[in-house]
C-alpha cells in the first residue's frame, strides 16, 4: 500500500494548482483503501512478482475518487470522512472538473501498462458504474423502488469497482477464466455487502465513526433497504411515514421513521442481507489457492459487515 500511495502521489501532479489541491484534498482524506488492496492482493493469491498491480490499484482508487467527487456534488453533501466535502471546500466546478481529471489520469495510466485485457475490464466497469449512478438519481424520492430496483443500484453503481478491482489482480496475475471470474463474484458480493452496511450505517452509526451526517440519505430521498422494509412489512402508518419521507426529502420526519425502522426490525433484516452476500463472497475464492493472500482476502467480508464506520 506505501508503493500504492507513491504512485497515487506522482500521478496526481499536474501544471495546474487547483486540480492537484482538489485531488490531494481527498485522495489524502483518508478511506479504507479496499478497493486497492484488492488488487494487490488478488495479485499476490497467483503468485505475481512484477510491480503493475501498483499501478493498478492506482487507477482503481483514482476512479473511486472521481466518483466521490461528482457524487458528493449530484448529492449537496458537505461530510465525508469527517471533513468538509470537496465541493463545500473548493466548489461545485472544482469538484466535478478534477473528477473527471482523476477519470482521464486513470485511463492514462491504463493505456501505459497496454493490457487489453484490463481496458476491456474498466471500460465496462465505469460505464455500469455511470449508469448506476443515473438510477440511483431516477429512484430518490420514488417510494415505489422495491428491493430488487435497490439492489441492481447498489450492485452497478458501488459493487462493481469492487468487482473490477479483483478481477485486475486476477489479470495480471495470469488467472485463468474460472479463477477470474470467482475473483470478480468475491467483489461485487464484497462490494454489496459494503454498501448494505453503509446503508444501515446511515441509520445506526455514530457522526463521529461514520464521518458523515446521520439521515443524509432520507435527507436525499434516497429509498434504501431499511426503508423499502419498513414500506412492505410495516402497519399502514409506518408505511406512509417512510413513504412521505422519500417523496418529500429532508430531515423532519427522521425520528419518526427511526422509530418505524426499530419497530419493524429492518435493520437487523438488512444486516441479514449483508451477512448472506458476505457468506457468498467466502464461497466464489474455493477455487483460488492456498495462500496468505487468500487468507487476507477472506477477513475482508467479515470486516465489511461488522465496521462500524
Amino acid at each position: 500500500m506505501q508503493a500504492v500511495d507513491a504512485v497515487i502521489r506522482a500521478r496526481l501532479y499536474s501544471d495546474v494548482v487547483l486540480v492537484r489541491q482538489v485531488a490531494e484534498y481527498i485522495v489524502q482524506s483518508g478511506g479504507k483503501r479496499m478497493r486497492p488492496a484488492l488488487v494487490l492482493l488478488a495479485a499476490g493469491a497467483l503468485g505475481y512478482q512484477g510491480d503493475r498491480h501498483h499501478q493498478l490499484a492506482a487507477v482503481i482508487e483514482f476512479i473511486h475518487t472521481a466518483t466521490l467527487l461528482h457524487d458528493d456534488v449530484v448529492d449537496e453533501s458537505e461530510l465525508r470522512r469527517g471533513r468538509e466535502t470537496a465541493n463545500s471546500t473548493f466548489g461545485n466546478a472544482a469538484s466535478i472538473l478534477v473528477g473527471d481529471f482523476l477519470y482521464s489520469r486513470a485511463f492514462q495510466m491504463m493505456v501505459d501498462i497496454g493490457d487489453m485485457r484490463v481496458m476491456s475490464v474498466m471500460c465496462e466497469a465505469t460505464t455500469i458504474i455511470s449508469e448506476g449512478e443515473v438510477m440511483q438519481l431516477m429512484n430518490c424520492h420514488d417510494s415505489d423502488v422495491d428491493e430488487a430496483r435497490y439492489l441492481h443500484v447498489i450492485r452497478s453503481k458501488t459493487a462493481k469497482l469492487f468487482d473490477a478491482a479483483a478481477r485486475l489482480g486476477g489479470i495480471i496475475g495470469g488467472a485463468s477464466p474460472e479463477i477470474e471470474n470467482g475473483l470478480g463474484k468475491f467483489g461485487m458480493h464484497l462490494g454489496t455487502a459494503f454498501q448494505l452496511v453503509d446503508d444501515i450505517l446511515d441509520y445506526s452509526g455514530s457522526e463521529a465513526e461514520t464521518g458523515k451526517h446521520l439521515g443524509d440519505d432520507l435527507a436525499e430521498g434516497k429509498p434504501t433497504l431499511p426503508l423499502i422494509y419498513v414500506m412492505q412489512h410495516g402497519t399502514s402508518e409506518q408505511a406512509d411515514c417512510v413513504r412521505a419521507a422519500i417523496e418529500n426529502g429532508g430531515r423532519e420526519a427522521f425520528p419518526q421513521v427511526m422509530a418505524a425502522i426499530r419497530a419493524t426490525g429492518a435493520l437487523e433484516y438488512a444486516e441479514k442481507a449483508a451477512h448472506a452476500e458476505a457468506e457468498l463472497a467466502i464461497r466464489a475464492l474455493d477455487s483460488l489457492p492456498a495462500s496468505h493472500y487468500k487468507d487476507s482476502l477472506l477477513e475482508l467480508p467479515s470486516f465489511a459487515v461488522a465496521r462500524n464506520f
